[in-house]
């Protein structure tokens, strides 16, 4: 399956504890992004290179009760921030459904898109398979509208028990993705004006 890399997406409790824990380790900083009223979510936001960014994304305290389950698997997550998600696009947002779930037709100010999103609100295969995303028509995407920041993704590992079917199922456009076997576990190499730094999970 073609996919191209989109954006990578830190899970945290409290969305200001996930900024300050990019901002400390990547030196740079992130910009506001906005609401998603139909999960009850907020974000702020990074550019990570051409057509690619980093959301930092957690359930909006000051959201109405949505009735639905809350996407990236928010309702669920605890403890420290950590790269919780990753996200392709897609022209084909079924091929896999019975991994992704269905699509969900999502917009915010001008952006408007597609999104799969399992109907427990849960993550593909527990994070190892992307959430697949495709933008309107036209639209100008984040990365267009976001400041450079001096920052270039290097790389994504993605740790999973089905690494190897991972690799010969998705055939990935953009900076590496590579798949080792192993627990769960997502990871990203990203270059700094500070130099390398690593994205994982946050420490205490």
């Amino acid at each position: 399956m073609k996919v191209a890399l989109d954006h990578i997406a830190v899970a945290c409790e409290n969305l200001g504890d996930g900024v300050a824990w990019i901002e400390k380790t990547l030196g740079v900083t992130m910009q506001p992004g906005g609401q998603h009223a139909h999960y009850g979510t907020h974000n702020a936001l990074m550019h990570l290179g051409p057509n690619l960014y980093l959301e930092v994304i957690a359930k909006d305290p000051s959201a109405p009760p949505t009735g639905r389950a809350t996407w990236f698997d928010l309702d669920r997550f605890s403890g420290p921030p950590r790269v919780g998600n990753w996200l392709c696009r897609a022209d084909d947002l079924t091929a896999h459904s019975a991994i992704t779930g269905p699509a969900v037709a999502l917009s915010r100010g001008t952006l408007a898109w597609e999104t799969t999103v399992p109907d427990d609100g849960s993550l593909p295969m527990d994070g190892g398979f992307p959430s697949l995303i495709r933008w309107a028509t036209g639209a100008i995407l984040p990365p267009d509208k976001l400041l450079k920041t001096g920052c270039d993704l290097v790389s994504l590992i993605v740790t999973h028990p089905e690494a190897d079917w991972l690799r010969d199922t998705l055939e990935i456009d953009g900076p590496p993705v590579i798949f080792e076997k192993g627990p769960m576990a997502l990871s990203a190499q990203i270059n700094t004006p500070n130099g390398v730094r690593q994205l994982a999970i946050a420490k205490n």
